[in-house]
Parts: C-alpha cells; structure tokens; sequence
C-alpha cells in the first residue's frame, strides 16, 4: 500500500504546473478516493488539497526568485486566474507578496516533497477483529460539532452535559446489539479531516428499535466493519487508536475504509483518567 501511495505522491510532484484528480492518484494507489484522503491525512498531518496548494507555491516561489518567467507567467503556470490571485495564495504561505519577494530576494517557506514508510514501534499489539453486520441504526441525540485532533472536545463534552438523565436512560434501554451500550458516533466528517471543520455527533446506543420522536436516528446499510480494542489514558489514547488504525493497520492489512460512521464504544475507570475502547471502522477488501 506505501508502495503505491508513494507512486501517486510521485504523480503529484510531475503534475504541479497540471490540474490534479483526486480520481487519478486513487487508481495509481489502487484504492478509493475516500481511502485515499483519508489515509494521506493521516500519514501527512495536513489534508491533500493544503500539500499539493504549498508544494505548487513552493515551487512557484522558486520560481519567483529565479526572475526567468514573468509574475503572471508563473501564476497561470500554477493554476491562477490571476496575478491578484496568485498574490494572496503566495502571500498567505511565504508572508510576503511574489513582487516583493523578487525585488528584495526574501526568505521563502518551503513544504518539502513528502513520501512515506511504515514505522511500527512494537511497544503494544492492535487488537482486532472483523464483523459483518446486518443494517441497523444509531437512535439517540445529534449536534453538529467541530473535529478535534487531541485533548478533549469541549463541544462534544457540553452537549453531553445537555442530555438529561431521565433522556440517557430511555436511550439506553434501546441498545440491543453490539456495540453494546452507550456509544460516540461521528457522521459526515469533512474528506480533508482538518482540525475545525464539522462533523455530525451521536450520543446513543445501536439499535433495531423504532425511533422516538423525540430522539435523532441515524441508519446504516449492513456492511463490513473492523473492531478494534484499545486500554489506555482518557483521552489521549483513543485519538492515538485512531492515528494507529489509518498510519500503521490499514497499510499493512488487506482492507480499506470505507464511506460511512465511526462508532466508539467507551468503558470509563472510576476516576475518568482509564479507558477501555472499541473502536468500529467501517472497511472493505482492498482491490488489489
């Protein structure tokens, strides 16, 4: 999988000064777009449209300095309909304007050329299973929250916090499946999984049950879902479950992500610092 990953990184750098297909890296790394945005986040920490915006300005600002090509030259090279345009794009990565920076020769950021290799540390083992699993729904409460990478999501916790008692106990008295019990689900996440864009949060249970009125629902289509089991400080490694599911398992195994929600099931210790985990990713067979 790194391998192919790898060729289509390679496929981006020939094609700065080229339009980009998401669709066209995807079939080089023989995977979906959805698993390939997905993974490329993960492994680079940034979304694919903010590498490949900072590798053409980088290039571009190369560019600039050198002085063989005209401002608009350069701009409409790198997919600017304008040299107002190409200013703004340059000004917000380098800090200063193409014009000022080929006058005064200023010092320029640089994202450098990105590839990537496993690294597994060895220090504890992934636990996991695969289930197929019939169509079912997600009954409890909804907000629309923003993604936070670590440390607590303090939208997530006040909404909590809104449920009334009286409400988690009808909600949990639904829960008649795994993942049992009251569980954390996100929805509709943004393709570049960037900090701060939105995401739709359930706070329920998994369930065949008919919905409350006044409950949200979410249905999902039967499919295949990998478990993954997790112990560890709150919540801390919950999100570092995640960073390891999509930087180290999905390389290595036979499987991609699929379109669809993450469910956690969490366990808390007494004092809240604990937590046991499961974590359900919905997956399918890789295509090759």
């Amino acid at each position: 999988m790194l391998d192919r990953l790898n060729q289509a990184m390679g496929h981006i750098e020939s094609h700065l000064d080229q339009p980009l297909d998401v669709a066209d890296l995807a079939r080089i790394a023989v995977t979906s777009e959805y698993h390939f945005r997905r993974m490329f986040s993960a492994l680079a920490g940034l979304p694919l449209s903010e590498y490949v915006r900072r590798r053409r300005l980088t290039v571009a600002g190369a560019e600039v300095l050198a002085g063989d090509r005209t401002l608009l030259d350069i701009a409409t090279r790198y997919g600017y309909g304008s040299g107002e345009a190409f200013a703004r794009a340059f000004r917000a990565v380098h800090g200063v304007g193409p014009g000022e920076a080929r006058r005064t020769g200023a010092a320029l950021h640089s994202q450098p050329r990105m590839s990537f290799r496993l690294i597994v540390e060895g220090s504890s083992s992934m636990r996991y299973r695969i289930v197929d699993k019939d169509a079912f729904r997600v009954v409890g409460k909804k907000a629309r929250v923003p993604l936070v990478h670590e440390g607590a999501n303090p939208a997530i916790a006040g909404f909590i916090r809104g449920i009334g008692p009286d409400t988690m106990r009808r909600v949990a008295a639904l829960a008649d499946q795994e993942p049992a019990g009251i569980v954390q689900v996100s929805d509709q996440l943004d393709p570049s999984r960037a900090e701060g864009t939105e995401l739709d949060y359930y706070h329920g249970v998994v369930t065949g049950a008919e919905v409350p009125e006044d409950m949200d629902a979410l249905d999902v289509p039967a499919g295949t879902w990998a478990v993954f089991e997790n112990s560890g400080p709150f919540p801390q490694a919950l999100q570092y479950l995640w960073r390891d599911v999509f930087t180290q398992w999905f390389p290595s195994n036979p499987y991609e992500n699929r379109p669809g929600p993450e469910i956690l099931s969490v366990r808390l210790s007494g004092d809240g610092a604990q937590a046991d985990a499961e974590l359900w990713i919905p997956v399918e067979r890789s295509a090759a």
